[in-house]
């Protein structure tokens, strides 16, 4: 299921670096490359970027968030060879809009409970 995941967050990517000029790649395999880099910067940097950045987070009500996902689509750029983000405001609408397919998908594809019918007894 997690290979699933990754290749689906892979073309996520790379529908990202088509949409939002600044974006490229260079090939399917960075893009591969950047898909897992990205989970392991969101798993580790991200939490402790957020815990640092909590009294900012709380003034600006959440939206210093969007800032700390543009830095980390930054820093996978600058770790992986053949991902190219031109600068912050690519980085800031590119994290912006991967976040927002990612939360889509993951709603529609979300693991709820079936709803059971109980018959009454008369």
């Amino acid at each position: 299921m997690w290979i699933l995941r990754w290749l689906l967050n892979t073309f996520i990517l790379m529908l990202v670096a088509y949409v939002v000029p600044g974006i490229s790649f260079s090939g399917f395999w960075p893009a591969l490359i950047t898909s897992a880099i990205f989970g392991l910067i969101n798993a580790t940097v991200r939490p402790l970027m957020i815990v640092l950045t909590l009294p900012i987070n709380i003034l600006t009500l959440g939206f210093f968030t969007l800032i700390i996902n543009a830095l980390m689509f930054w820093l996978a750029a600058s770790i992986v060879k053949g991902f190219y983000v031109a600068n912050f405001a690519a980085a800031f609408w590119g994290a912006l809009i991967y976040w927002i397919i990612v939360t889509v998908i993951n709603y529609l594809f979300e693991d709820r409970p079936t709803k059971v019918k109980v018959k009454s007894i008369k």
